[in-house]
C-alpha cells in the first residue's frame, strides 16, 4: 500500500510540476499516465474531464482526487491531491521570496513570456485529446475502415450545437457554462449517449 501511495504522490507531483497553464494542461499528462500505470482508461479519462469540469474546484485537483480515490480510496485521494498541489506551493514560496529582486531581470521576464506558448501548446494538446476521446470512435473505425464509423455523430452534433449557441447565438452566448453543461447532460440521458 505504501509503495502505491508513493507512486500516486510522485506521478501527480510530476503532473503538478510540469502542467503549466491550469487544469486542461494536465490532460496530456493524465493521458500518458493512463497508458503507463493502468489506473484508468482513456474512456474513464473522458468521464473524469466531464465530471471535473462540471463540479466545483480546480479541474486538476478534482481529477487527482478522483484517480487517487479509485486507486487507493480516501488515503489515495489525499495523497494524489497533495502530490498535485505540492509543486505549486513550493514554486510559489520560492518565487515570492525572490521575485522582487529578479522581476526586473530581462531573463526572468523572457522566461515568463516563454511559458505562455508552452501553456498554450499544452492546453491545445488537451483539447485535441478530449476531442479525440469524445468525438471519435477509433476502435470501431480500425475494425471496419468505414469513414462514417469514425465519428460519434450524436456527440459531434451536440458539440457543434454548444459551440454555436455559446459563441454566436446572441440570446444564449452569455449564458453561464453551467447551463450548457446541464443541458448537455440532459441531452446525453435523453438520447442515450452511453451507447455511442
Amino acid at each position: 500500500m505504501l509503495s502505491l501511495l508513493l507512486k500516486l504522490f510522485w506521478e501527480f507531483f510530476k503532473v503538478g510540476l510540469f502542467s503549466i497553464g491550469g487544469g486542461l494542461a494536465t490532460v496530456p499528462f493524465l493521458y500518458s499516465m493512463s497508458a503507463s500505470t493502468g489506473w484508468f482508461t482513456t474512456a474513464q479519462l473522458a468521464d473524469m474531464i466531464a465530471v471535473s469540469e462540471s463540479t466545483p474546484g480546480p479541474m486538476g485537483v478534482n481529477m487527482a482526487t478522483y484517480v487517487g480515490f479509485t486507486t487507493a480510496k480516501l488515503l489515495g485521494a489525499v495523497t494524489a491531491t497533495l502530490g498535485l498541489v505540492a509543486p505549486s506551493i513550493i514554486v510559489i514560496l520560492i518565487i515570492a521570496r525572490v521575485l522582487e529582486q529578479f522581476r526586473s531581470n530581462k531573463h526572468v521576464e523572457n522566461g515568463f513570456y516563454g511559458l505562455r506558448p508552452a501553456s498554450t501548446g499544452l492546453i491545445a494538446a488537451a483539447g485535441f485529446i478530449v476531442c479525440k476521446i469524445a468525438l471519435l470512435n477509433l476502435d470501431v473505425y480500425a475494425k471496419t475502415k468505414i469513414i462514417t464509423d469514425l465519428f460519434h455523430w450524436k456527440a459531434c452534433l451536440l458539440a457543434l450545437c454548444v459551440l454555436v449557441f455559446s459563441n454566436w447565438v446572441k440570446p444564449t452566448k452569455n449564458w453561464h457554462p453551467v447551463i450548457f453543461i446541464a443541458i448537455s447532460a440532459a441531452v446525453g440521458v435523453i438520447f442515450h449517449f452511453a451507447g455511442i
